[in-house]
């Protein structure tokens, strides 16, 4: 017999990631999405406003913290445990981005780092951090957050992207293990969100058939140019065998998210192709999301 009068299940979402890299951009996804929202909550705060919020009966919460938060951060990985174990559907999302594309952010917005700057004491003046050193400082002070978080690389992606990819993560199942695919360029750079990188280039290409160049992977006539050879068929087999034999020791260290990445010339037809193929493989099992970096921002 059901019990109708258990109470709903509670959703965390928590943000954290390198300052400049969306954190706002991604709140705001949430917000649309039906969460109710709060900005830089101090970790000591947040076990009891977690609290307050199951009183109220709200079943949907999304929290960003980030470096901000200073000497408290290392409390976080274990209140997340805690909250796992008593029953707190949780996702952490951590993002990330180069650090050229973090330095670039923050000479166009004249914005200063929050680590910019280092603490006063008697016996030292105050110094102005160069800002490059205080980023690395900023990632040495997130790791902890980073592992066992699902990231995603801003660097070069527009916010509607990250709003996309945002919602996306957090309609997928509450499975044991959610595998993201992701197409890209390596001209322009392998994804930092990249547990497993996978190189395409040496499969024959569509960009060199004129008829083709225009198309993408997802394309009937590409689909059915790239099948036509057995190199990409022995890449999808070799790509799909070593995934099947470690993704059940990945659920079983505890693992919410995979992300693997498949790499071509241009991001546009082989690797686009092959997410699509492993995406639609491996949603039988698992929760499969497709992400196309190249082309999902035109």
């Amino acid at each position: 017999m059901t019990d109708e009068t258990a109470a709903p299940e509670f959703n965390l979402v928590l943000i954290t990631g390198m300052s400049g890299s969306g954190k706002s951009v991604a709140l705001h996804a949430l917000e649309d999405a039906g969460y109710y929202c709060v900005d830089n909550l101090p970790p000591e705060l947040m076990a009891p406003f977690i609290a307050l919020q199951r009183q109220q009966h709200a079943t949907h919460v999304a929290i960003a913290m980030d470096v901000r938060s200073g000497v408290s951060l290392p409390q976080v990985p274990q209140q997340l445990e805690r909250l796992r174990h008593e029953g707190v559907a949780l996702r952490s999302l951590f993002l990330d981005a180069t650090t050229d594309a973090l330095v670039r952010r923050y000479s166009e917005t004249r914005r200063r780092h929050p680590l910019s700057r280092q603490e006063e004491r008697a016996d030292a003046p105050e110094q102005q951090r160069v800002l490059v050193q205080a980023i690395d400082l900023e990632r040495e002070l997130l790791a902890d957050l980073r592992d066992g978080a699902d990231v995603i690389d801003t660097s070069i992606i527009r916010p509607a992207q990250l709003q996309s990819y945002v919602k996306a993560l957090i309609s997928a199942p509450q499975s044991s293990l959610t595998l993201v695919f992701e197409s890209f360029a390596f001209k322009r750079g392998v994804p930092l969100d990249a547990d497993y990188v996978f190189d395409v280039r040496m499969l024959p290409n569509p960009h060199y058939v004129p008829a083709l160049r225009p198309l993408t992977g997802r394309d009937t006539a590409v689909i059915e140019w790239l099948r036509e050879h057995d190199d990409v068929s022995r890449m999808y087999g070799d790509i799909t065998q070593f995934l099947e034999r470690w993704l059940d020791a990945l659920a079983q260290d505890h693992r919410s998210y995979v992300t693997v990445a498949i790499g071509c010339t241009g991001g546009q037809h082989r690797s686009v192709f092959l997410v699509e193929q492993l995406a639609r493989g491996f949603s039988a099992r698992w929760a499969a999301l497709k992400r196309h970096r190249e082309l999902d921002g035109n």
